[in-house]
C-alpha cells in the first residue's frame, strides 16, 4: 500500500481509503467492524465518513455511521494507527440535524462535539465541509445563477470556526467537499490573509464516467497541495459491470434506490460498457480496473471505496498494486474524447 502526504500536514494516508456511507443502512455495526479490522489489517488507515451516514440521509438513521465508527474505536483500542475524516453538513432541508444545518460559528461547534461524542476519541483527524453553504454547481448541477444578497453564512465564518476547532485540539487539519476552483481559492485566500487553518484536501466525485475535477480543479489540487480525496470512483457500481445489460442485482444501491441515477443516462451506459469490455479485453476485474486508473491520478491523495462485503472490500483493496498500461491509458481517452463526461 502506498501512503500519500494529506495536503501540507504531516498525516500520511494509504492511497485507498475505506468509505463507510452504507453502514447502518446496507451494512450492520457487525459488519462494519469487520470491514475496518480487514482494511487496517491490509494497510488502510484512512477511514471517512459524514455526520449525516448512512445514505440515503433520514432521521432514523442519521448518525450511525459515525456511532459504529466510534465502538470500534473503542474496542478495538488502535486510535492512534488510523486517519479518522468526517464532515460538517452543509445548508440542506435536513431538519433532523440542528432544525437544519448551516455553516455557522455556532452549528460548526455543535457538529463537531457531536461527531466526537458518536467517534467516541478526543479529535479528528480531518474536518471537512461536506458541501458549501452557497447555492453552487455540486452534486452534478449544470449551469450557474448567482444569488448576490443571499442569506449565506460567510466562508470567513466557517473558516474562523474549523480554526477554533483546529485551536482547540478538537481536529488535526480541515478539508472541503463538493467544492468549486472559486471556493477553493477563497479558503485559501482567507487563510492567509487571517492566519486561519490551511485547508488539506478537496473531496469531489471522480470516476471514469465523471472526470471534471480535471477542470480547473486538477490544477488548483497540484499546486495548491489540497489533493483529491476521489468518491465514487466506480459511479455507484456502474462501473464494475454488475448493472451491464438491464441487470440489477439483489441489494445493490441502484436496485434498492432510484434516487441514485446520475449515472444512468444513455450516454453514461454507453460509455461504461465500453469501459467494462476495455477493462475485460485486457484481463482486468473492471471494478480493478476503474479503480486504478482514478488512484494513478497525480492530483490523487487517495480513493475512497465502499464495499458492502469483505469480498468486495478485498477486491478493491487490490486494485491499488494494479498498473494499468499505456497502451490502456490511450484508449480510455479515446472513451473519452467521444462520450465526454456522460454523467458530471
Amino acid at each position: 500500500m502506498e501512503y500519500r502526504r494529506l495536503g501540507r500536514t504531516d498525516m500520511l494516508v494509504s492511497s485507498i481509503c475505506l468509505g463507510t456511507m452504507t453502514w447502518g443502512e446496507q451494512n450492520t455495526e457487525d459488519e462494519a467492524h469487520q470491514q475496518m479490522d480487514y482494511a487496517l489489517d491490509h494497510g488502510v488507515n484512512f477511514f471517512d465518513t459524514a455526520e449525516m451516514y448512512p445514505v440515503p440521509p433520514k432521521a432514523e438513521t442519521a448518525h450511525r455511521t459515525e456511532e459504529y465508527i466510534g465502538t470500534w474505536l473503542a474496542n478495538r483500542k488502535r486510535r492512534d494507527e488510523v486517519v479518522i475524516a468526517t464532515k460538517v453538513a452543509g445548508r440542506s432541508q435536513m431538519t433532523w440535524m440542528r432544525g437544519g444545518p448551516r455553516l455557522s460559528k455556532t452549528q460548526i461547534h455543535e457538529a463537531c462535539d457531536a461527531s466526537l461524542r458518536r467517534l467516541q476519541t478526543d479529535y479528528i483527524d480531518l474536518y471537512q465541509v461536506h458541501w458549501p453553504e452557497r447555492s453552487t454547481n455540486f452534486f452534478g448541477r449544470r449551469g450557474y445563477s448567482h444569488e448576490p444578497g443571499a442569506d449565506n453564512i460567510p466562508i470567513e465564518e466557517t473558516l474562523e470556526a474549523l480554526g477554533e476547532l483546529v485551536q482547540a485540539g478538537k481536529v488535526r487539519a480541515i478539508g472541503l467537499s463538493n467544492e468549486t476552483p472559486w471556493g477553493v481559492h477563497e479558503y485559501l485566500r482567507l487563510a492567509a490573509k487571517h492566519g486561519l487553518p490551511r485547508v488539506a484536501s478537496i473531496q469531489n466525485p471522480y470516476n471514469l464516467l465523471n472526470r471534471t475535477f480535471e477542470v480547473g480543479l486538477a490544477e488548483m489540487a497540484i499546486r495548491e497541495d489540497v489533493g483529491l480525496l476521489a468518491y465514487s470512483p466506480l459511479a455507484f457500481g456502474m462501473l464494475t459491470g454488475k448493472y451491464e445489460d438491464g441487470a440489477r442485482p439483489k441489494n445493490a444501491r441502484l436496485t434498492l434506490w432510484d434516487r441514485f441515477s446520475r449515472y444512468t443516462n444513455d450516454r453514461a451506459r454507453a460509455a461504461n460498457t465500453r469501459y467494462v469490455h476495455l477493462a475485460q479485453a485486457h484481463g482486468h476485474d473492471p471494478a480493478q480496473f476503474a479503480l486504478a486508473y482514478v488512484t494513478s491520478r497525480p492530483f490523487m491523495t487517495s480513493n475512497i471505496i465502499g464495499a458492502t462485503t469483505i469480498d468486495q472490500l478485498r477486491d478493491n483493496i487490490e486494485s491499488a498494486s494494479i498498473a494499468l498500461s499505456d497502451e490502456i491509458l490511450e484508449a480510455i481517452e479515446v472513451i473519452q474524447e467521444e462520450i465526454p463526461n456522460p454523467a458530471p
